[in-house]
């Protein structure tokens, strides 16, 4: 199998079954994103164990690759440190605006590398990423108001 098939599989497979879709209450942080460009929104929520993201969740509506992007960011920012959670931010932003970017290191993430051909779908990969930096910038994240990608 080609590498392109195996990640377009992990983005399908994220779209058809997110992981971690859904509600989560009570929660510590709650941040609505929503890309006017494509009409992309999503609501990121977190609970938070000291700086550790303990659960997190998200719910809204959007493209494959929208979708696909917040499970696969849901599954790899659980457990992680606040600050691990942005490092991991950074490195994905790079992986979708960088041609040069490594993916080493990123395990299912990697398949959004293939988003970077199609600029205009870049907007809808990073939505969730920017909702969650949002969330884990804010220094009272309940009362962030919304993110847009525009």
């Amino acid at each position: 199998m080609e590498l392109n098939d195996l990640y377009r599989d992990v983005i399908l497979d994220h779209n058809r079954k997110p992981r971690n879709f859904g509600p989560l209450d009570p929660a510590d942080a709650s941040v609505e994103g929503f890309n006017p460009m494509c009409g992309d929104r999503l609501t990121v929520r977190l609970k938070m164990s000291g700086d550790s993201i303990a659960d997190i969740r998200f719910e809204g509506e959007g493209c494959a690759i929208s979708t696909a992007s917040a499970s696969l960011m849901t599954e790899a920012v659980k457990g992680k440190s606040r600050r691990e959670a942005l490092e991991l931010f950074d490195r994905v932003h790079e992986l979708l605006t960088n041609d040069d970017a490594s993916s080493d290191e990123l395990g299912k993430l990697a398949a959004l590398s293939g988003v970077r051909e199609f600029p205009a779908r870049v907007k809808c990969a990073s939505l969730c990423w920017h909702t969650l930096a949002s969330a884990l910038k804010a220094p009272h994240p309940q009362a962030v108001p919304a993110v847009s990608t525009e």
